[in-house]
């Protein structure tokens, strides 16, 4: 199976490429699954049908999904949310206020990104082609196994036994509830699952990631910083596409200096993602909407080349020995050596970029070593162990 992720900022044209990428697949004769992780759906208007929250057929060997995320949020939270509800009541919380925090941020995109493993395990398709939030949700989403496993291996195991100890005496000491162990039992499993989820997502021989973009200098700058955080977290990518190009033959006087800003950073574009391949699709004269459409998007993005290829073939983490000294090397390009921060504890490495933090467990070989220091060149930070 493969699992293709088109990410990108709002409004660049995710949806409309991930629909294109689809068809595409589903005519080449794979069994194809196109899904949404944004709330805010709109691959039935991109198709012009209606779409379902289970596998809708639309077309041969094409489904659909638009996910329901209330609903996997009560199927697979329900237990959690309620003691959490009922946890911020006791604490004097507006009921409606407390049913909200109970939903941690990002847990609607999770719940749909959990639906990859699902269908990975089942082999109901051969192409799994995700339409994704905007380029922050994906990281806050791609993020999430790292934090939830940050919680699980610091809290949940010490937390679990203490009130199991707790509960031995009496539950009416407390002014708050404790958790039961179908609370646990939830939080773990959820930790599970995702933790399978990034196995399938960080394999390269299964999931890459595409950046979608528009040749316009904010969205450039943020696809560079999305391609950083994806390299920090060990994801990869395998291809640029640089959507809404003014083709040739618009010759108005119009748009001539816009047409020479496009070309800039197009050319700036394949100067700063020269590993990458970067496919251009041109601005179309109409709305790409219906399946005609999106199958000529499809034919002038991909030409000759089958969109499960693998692109590219990067490796954003690797353990490297130089003598008699260990290196950790992280792919970490558009960045400088002031922007990054590090902190060993324990035996975690702990890396962190503007905002966005990566709690990296060491591997045995690492772990029982001493940091011997730093340095960044050529965009790969590397650290040395020894």
């Amino acid at each position: 199976m493969r699992v293709l992720l088109y990410t990108g900022k709002g409004g660049v044209g995710k949806t409309s490429i991930s629909a294109a990428t689809a068809i595409y697949c589903a005519e080449l004769g794979y069994r194809t699954l196109v899904m949404s992780t944004d709330p805010a759906h709109s691959l039935a208007d991109s198709f012009s049908q209606h779409i379902r929250s289970e596998p809708t057929p639309l077309a041969k060997n094409l489904w659909g999904l638009e996910i329901d995320p209330f609903r996997e949020i009560e199927e697979n939270w329900a237990v959690v949310k309620d003691y959490l509800s009922t946890l911020f009541t006791s604490q004097g919380v507006d009921d409606i206020v407390a049913e909200e925090l109970s939903i941690l941020p990002g847990m609607d995109e999770l719940f749909s990104l959990l639906k990859i493993r699902q269908f990975y395990e089942q082999d109901a398709y051969d192409v799994i082609v995700v339409d994704c939030a905007p380029t922050g949700a994906t990281l806050r989403l791609l993020h999430f196994p790292e934090m939830i496993g940050w919680y699980m291996r610091r809290l949940f195991h010490v937390e679990r036994k203490v009130v199991g100890t707790i509960r031995r005496f009496t539950d009416e000491v407390f002014s708050i509830p404790l958790p039961g162990d179908e609370v646990y039992d939830t939080v773990e499993r959820l930790y599970k699952r995702v933790g399978e989820m990034k196995e399938v997502i960080a394999n390269p021989k299964v999931t890459s990631i595409r950046l979608v973009l528009n040749p316009e200098k904010m969205v450039i700058e943020e696809t560079r910083r999305a391609y950083t955080y994806l390299n920090m977290f060990g994801f990869v990518c395998d291809a640029v596409i640089a959507n809404k190009v003014l083709p040739d033959e618009i010759t108005d006087e119009y748009f001539v200096e816009w047409k020479a800003s496009q070309q800039r950073y197009l050319e700036e574009l394949e100067a700063s993602f020269g590993s990458l391949p970067i496919f251009k699709v041109r601005l179309y004269e109409r709305e790409v909407v219906g399946t005609e459409a999106l199958r000529q998007m499809a034919k002038d993005l991909y030409g000759g080349h089958d969109p499960t290829e693998q692109f590219a073939d990067s490796k954003p983490m690797r353990i490297v020995k130089r003598g008699k000294n260990y290196w950790l090397e992280l792919h970490m390009p558009f960045v400088e050596k002031s922007d990054i921060q590090l902190l060993r504890k324990g035996d975690e490495l702990i890396v962190r970029v503007g905002n966005i933090k990566r709690h990296i467990v060491l591997p045995h070989i690492l772990a029982k070593q001493e940091p011997k220091g730093a340095k960044l060149e050529n965009g790969i930070l590397q650290i040395g162990f020894g």
